[in-house]
């Protein structure tokens, strides 16, 4: 899965490349997962333990159980280094219902189509039932979802709100529903 001829911030023509993972991606999602839930303490207010580690149930289950797939997203600059740029982890597989359960992109190559493009390449990769949840308080998410949204099924997607399963003191999640071919 590649997308031609993207451009970073700093202009350099480039590609991105989607493939699923391997064992060997392991330790660079490790990593990213760290970015991301870093990123994403900003609105829950999780704490890393006291190793600095975050929750990584989902990580390791991407990893080891079934119907479970992750994505990994690298931009090969030309002429320059390849960087992993983004993953995506996706639940459900071995269902009806796929669940896009974690994505995240790097704040270097964002605002520049690159999350769009990975949401695009693994919809297309998981044809069927999809659900992606967010919170209504990340404006950005919310713009985000709906773009990619209609971007993969025009306005045949649906929204509601949904109790966080265990957690009456926060706010419900936002899910996106919808069928891709």
């Amino acid at each position: 899965m590649t997308n031609p001829a993207r451009t970073t911030p700093a202009e350099t023509p480039a590609r991105l490349t989607v493939r699923p993972t391997t064992p060997a991606d392991q330790p660079v999602l490790e990593r990213l997962w760290l970015l991301f839930r870093h990123d994403m303490s900003e609105r829950s207010g999780a704490l890393p333990d006291p190793s600095g580690q975050f929750r990584r149930e989902r990580l390791d289950a991407a990893f080891t159980e079934p119907g479970w797939r992750g994505v990994v997203a690298h931009l090969e600059p030309a002429g320059g280094p390849v960087s992993p740029v983004g993953f995506a982890l996706v639940r459900g597989l071995d269902g009806p219902t796929r669940v896009l359960s974690s994505f995240f992109v790097v704040r270097g190559v964002r605002r520049i189509g690159i999350g769009r493009d990975l949401a695009a390449q693994v919809l297309r990769s998981f044809p069927g039932s999809w659900e992606i949840a967010f919170q209504d308080a990340n404006a950005p998410a919310v713009r985000f979802w709906r773009t990619v949204a209609t971007d993969a099924v025009g306005e045949a997607w649906t929204e509601e709100h949904r109790a966080v399963p265990g957690r009456p003191d926060v706010p419900p999640d936002t899910w996106i529903s919808f069928t891709t071919r």
